[in-house]
Formats: structure tokens, sequence, C-alpha cells
């Protein structure tokens, strides 16, 4: 008896620990990304105060300080972005770097794609469902996908979907899938409904899922 109640605790322990394990984890590389970005300026901010002060540069030396700066560098900087896209002088100083940097081939295809994905995931494309049930890496298996445009075949005329599908528990990487529009399954999930699905690994979902295109026209069908 004794054996058995260690037993269920443990495991309910597990499963109390996996969910804050899965936040840190996200938690982390979001934090750790932007702390990146900001690490330079904060590695040089630091060089300057340990120059002019010895005792501060020994206080200052230390991984978690280097880290906290870099990281409230970064937000502050994001902030004031924010601040400046929000304003007619702001948008018309981003227009001019957008316009720079499409003078670089290479850069201009990073940057422009990038900013074209970030655009299109916060709009709706025309007559098709953003949030989508997609047939995934096989038919009978399906994967949450994010469509991001529709185009027409050559040919056959058909629309095409491109579909953007991001793994758990990181969406920032993914795959790319060019699937007929006819194929997808479309849901009625917003954006972060679909996110939560994928961040929480499908513990953060509806009771019910929408029926695939094929299996609703077999259902129309038997009803006739």
């Amino acid at each position: 008896m004794k054996r058995l109640r260690i037993k269920r605790y443990l495991f309910t322990g597990l499963l109390t620990f996996i969910p804050l394990w899965v936040t840190w984890v996200v938690f982390k590389f979001v934090l750790s990304m932007l702390a990146g970005i900001g690490t330079p300026l904060a590695s040089a901010l630091l060089a300057t105060l340990s120059s002019g002060s010895p005792l501060a540069g020994v206080v200052l030396n230390n991984a978690w300080i280097t880290f906290v700066i870099a990281l409230l560098l970064t937000l502050g900087v994001l902030y004031i972005l924010g601040a400046l896209a929000n304003r007619v002088i702001g948008q018309r100083l981003i227009d001019g770097f957008d316009a720079l940097l499409a003078r670089i081939p290479l850069v201009q295809t990073i940057y422009g794609g990038t900013k074209k994905l970030m655009a299109v995931l916060q709009q709706k494309p025309s007559g098709v469902q953003r949030v989508v049930l997609v047939d995934f890496p096989r038919k009978g298996m399906k994967v949450v996908g994010f469509v991001t445009r529709v185009m027409t075949e050559e040919g056959t005329g058909r629309e095409m979907a491109a579909v953007y599908i991001p793994t758990t528990p990181n969406p920032t990487g993914g795959y790319l899938e060019v699937v007929a529009v006819d194929e997808l399954t479309p849901t009625d999930w917003t954006m972060d409904q679909a996110m939560a699905f994928i961040i929480s690994g499908g513990a953060v979902a509806p009771d019910t899922l929408p029926a695939s295109p094929v299996v609703s026209r077999e259902l129309a069908r038997d009803s006739e």
C-alpha cells in the first residue's frame, strides 16, 4: 500500500512538473533570443562602466547581470520601435530602412520574406480560414497549419494554399506545405487558440474537431 502511494505521488508530481517545464523551456527560449540580441550592446556598456570604475567592473562582471541588462535593452529598443512604427515620422523611417535593405539581394530576400510572413499571419486570406488542419505527414494524420497565401495552379485552375506547419512546443520552427484548398480542413480557431494548442502539445484543445472535407462529403451522401 505504501509503495502504491509513493508511485501515485511521484506520478502526480510528474504531471504537475511537466507543464511548468514546458512553460519554462518556451519562456527561456524567448528570453534567451531577446537577450542575445542585446548582448553586444550590454557588453559594450558594461565595459565602459568597468573602465571608468574598477569596482563597478568587479560587481558587474556577472553573466546574470549581463543577461538582465541585455534583455532590458532589447525590450527597450522594441518598445521604441513599436512607438515609432505607430507614428507618421517613425513609419517613414521604417519605410526608408526597408527601401535600403531592398537593394541588398540576399538580405532583402530574408528580411522581406520574414516581414511578409509576420504581416500575413495577422490577416485572413480571402475565402480561406486562417487556421486549418492538414494531412501530414501522411493521410489520416492531422496537424494544425496556418494558411499564408492562396495561389492558382496553372492548367487545372485549382486553388492551392501555402500552409505553414509549426512544431511543438517551439512554434518558431516548422514546415511549409502547398496543399489544394479543397483538401484543407477549415476550423473556427483563432490564432491564439491554435498557438495554445501547439505549445501545450495538444493539452489545451477544444472537445471536438471539425471533420475533413472528404468525411463531410461522405456524410452528406449517406444522409441523402
